[in-house]
């Protein structure tokens, strides 16, 4: 039988980091899903775990999130607030705040291999790392976009579509990669308007065309202007002719900005892709880095909550065998 309480039953964690205040077995630099889900397996298995986190998920304009087995249509901020109940049950500790700083420091010991700098000041030791910082979604700089965007304004049709199928969709081209994600929303609408925006319609190859073409896809050429909405609610795109397409639903395409910073600063190998650098990870979440762990929209800007979650259990599994690991090694040679 397991037992969950407030804390272990003799009061204490069970981890083997150092137990006067700023040292730990394990820190986590952010609190979403990926850090939370990392943070419930290191709790579980009596590491002492501290979870930093700055308070921007990447999916707090959005009222509900969809996809998530049993957590279908949860508000994420519901969401979070029952994992930071269930970590905090198991002697997780959590922190509101930002880590501005880490050094990793070879001293050979294996007891306290990184500083994190917090930005009250404070210095936390861990002997293991887990980046799950996550990344910013950069909007197109269209009027009434950033307003609207987790509402009418969407970006993910996995997300929503099903709660807006078969309304009128607009999809804004920011590049001609936008092409995927007009094709793809026709899943959830047969009514849908392409409008290429700042892209011209010769960047646009002859596949491309052929597959609007037999998606229904209407291609709108002009550059937007603005967005109407009447009683709070988008009825239309407006290009800068001042001609207005009526529609309720307009699919953008944000430029994802990953938050690696700290990996940088640690030396992190990144790999450059269309949508942005991103750490070199092994099935775990390992980075080049040893002892430093990545998971969620830091390793990827596709990782929906579901696919974050799973990333910060397989990273803190797998920390949990390293640090054991360690610890019987140093035993049999010390």
């Amino acid at each position: 039988m397991t037992e969950k309480s407030g804390k272990p039953r003799d009061g204490f964690a069970h981890g083997t980091g150092e137990r006067d205040g700023t040292g730990y077995d394990v820190v986590v630099v952010g609190g979403g899903a990926a850090g939370l889900s990392a943070a419930l397996v290191l709790g579980r298995a009596r590491l002492r775990a501290l979870v930093v986190d700055a308070g921007e998920p990447r999916n707090a304009p959005s009222s509900h999130m969809q996809g998530y087995l049993s957590r279908d249509g949860m508000s994420p901020a519901a969401f979070l607030a029952a994992g930071r109940e269930e970590v905090a049950g198991y002697g997780v500790e959590l922190l509101a705040g930002r880590v501005t700083d880490v050094t990793r420091n070879d001293t050979g010991t294996g007891t306290a291999d990184f500083t994190a700098l917090l930005d009250g000041g404070r210095t936390v030791r861990a002997r293991r790392l887990i980046v799950a910082t996550g990344l910013k979604d950069e909007l197109p700089a269209v009027p009434g976009v950033a307003e609207r965007f987790g509402r009418d304004v969407l970006h993910c049709p996995f997300c929503h579509g099903w709660e807006v199928r078969d309304q009128p969709f607009g999809v804004l081209a920011s590049s001609a990669m936008s092409v995927h994600q007009a094709l793809m929303v026709s899943r959830w609408s047969k009514d849908v308007v392409f409008f290429l925006h700042t892209v011209a319609e010769e960047e646009l190859s002859d596949q491309d065309l052929r597959r609007l073409a037999a998606a229904g896809v209407d291609v709108v050429p002009g550059e937007v202007a603005g967005l109407v909405a009447e009683d709070d609610r988008l009825t239309g795109v407006r290009l800068a002719d001042g001609s207005v397409h009526a529609r309720s639903v307009l699919y953008v395409g944000p430029r994802p900005v990953p938050r690696t910073s700290l990996l940088e600063r640690l030396g992190a190998e990144l790999s450059e892709t269309p949508f942005g650098a991103y750490p070199v990870v092994d099935p775990t979440g390992l980075t080049s880095v040893p002892g430093v762990w990545a998971a969620g929209n830091a390793v990827g800007f596709a990782e929906q909550v579901v696919h974050a979650a799973s990333g910060g259990y397989r990273a803190a599994a797998a920390i949990v065998g390293d640090l054991l690991m360690t610890d019987l090694d140093t035993a049999t040679t010390g």
